[in-house]
Formats: structure tokens, sequence, C-alpha cells
């Protein structure tokens, strides 16, 4: 009997940090989901000056864009050690909309990820550099929220100041500089690859993040 290859276990992939998940103008033909790591997807200067202009983050999609074009644009890096499973475009193709690893549930992860860098650019270009690694850290604590990550406001930190430097768009010291000041106002405190935020009500509103609404007290007849 033929087995239905849709339907088949994936293939796990493993790398490890600086590991290429793909490279520019790479052929691909399926989409990894991430299990486990970190990874960035970048462009560089010929000086060698990079920009980070997407993270991957447990359980997301990378890159959901190769699902149409079946080909890499950009490189993509492992920050971690990172455990990925290949998902061929067939068997996405193939998943009834309401299937974890759909074609609509990839297009969904490819819209977020369009509008996020939506925000980046405008984060880049409006905000000051305070603002903006406070708005990136706020993302991040966000997204590891969402998937049962963050743990009485503890999270994974793998970034290094230059990975912090190449998303913000500013200088490693002025990333520490910023980090530090952080740390001395009591709002967040990052160590070896920990993220401990400590209030995170003052984090969002240094990096122009929209408070969550205040639950309404219904009023007495």
């Amino acid at each position: 009997m033929t087995q239905d290859m849709t339907r088949a276990p994936s293939q796990v992939c493993t790398y490890r940090r600086h590991e290429f998940l793909a490279r520019a103008d790479e052929r691909k033909d399926y989409v990894l989901r991430i299990e486990e790591g970190w990874a960035a997807q970048y462009r560089l200067l010929p000086d060698g000056r990079r920009q980070i202009i997407t993270l991957f983050l447990p359980g997301d999609y990378c890159e959901p864009q190769w699902l149409l074009q079946g080909r890499a644009t950009l490189p993509i890096v492992a920050l971690t050690r990172v455990r990925a499973r290949m998902l061929p475009h067939s068997r996405i193709q193939a998943r009834a909309p309401h299937e974890e690893d759909s074609m609509i549930r990839v297009l969904d992860a490819m819209l977020a990820l369009l509008r996020n860098r939506e925000k980046w650019i405008f984060n880049l270009g409006r905000m000051t550099a305070t603002e903006r690694l406070c708005n990136l850290l706020c993302e991040l604590h966000s997204r590891l929220a969402a998937r049962n990550r963050v743990v009485q406001d503890r999270c994974a930190m793998p970034l290094t100041q230059y990975d912090f430097a190449d998303i913000v768009g500013i200088s490693p010291v002025h990333v520490n500089r910023v980090l530090q000041t952080l740390r001395g106002e009591g709002l967040v405190d990052l160590k070896g690859r920990w993220m401990q935020v400590r209030d995170l009500v003052a984090l969002k509103r240094l990096g122009e993040v929209p408070l969550d609404p205040e639950p309404r007290v219904p009023r007495a007849a």
C-alpha cells in the first residue's frame, strides 16, 4: 500500500549556532517550523555591516514566503542551536484549512511577519534608541508569552549586544548604556541568556507600546 506522504511524519533538522538555515537565492521546496532556538534573517553591506530584519522564535514558520517563491531571498542564520521541522510545500498544500501547518496558517504567519517588518521600519525611522530597544524587548516578551515561554516574567534572551545593535540600528556600546539604564531604573534585567522583566508597564510606556485596556468595572444599578 502506498503511504500518503502528506500524512507521513515530517523530518526534523538541527542547526548549530551560526549555521545557515538558508543562503540567499537558495532553492526551498519546504518551510521550516522552529521548535527550539532562535534564528535571524539579515542583509549585509559590502563592508560587513549587518541589519537584522526578522527574528524567528520557537513556534514561528521560517520562512513563510518560501511557500510562494520557492527560494530564499535573504540568508537566515541560527543565533542559537535550532531544532526545526521540515514541512514540504506539497504537505502544506494538502492540509485542510483547520489543520496544523495548513496553507492558510502559513499564509497568516507570512502576513504577521510582514506587519512586524512594517513596525520595525517605523521604529527605525521615528523612534529614539531607548524607545526602539524597549519596544523590541516588549515585542519579544509578548511573542514568547504567546508560546507559553515566559514564567513569572522571566524568559530566554540569547541575543548579544551586537544582535540588539543590528536590529535597532545603534552601536553595541549604545545598547549597553541603554540596558544599564533600564536595569538601574528597575525595569528589566538581562543576565546570561535570560531576561527578567520587572516592570512591564513602564517598559511598554518607554517603548511606545499600547497598554492593555483595564477591565471595565460594571456600574452599580
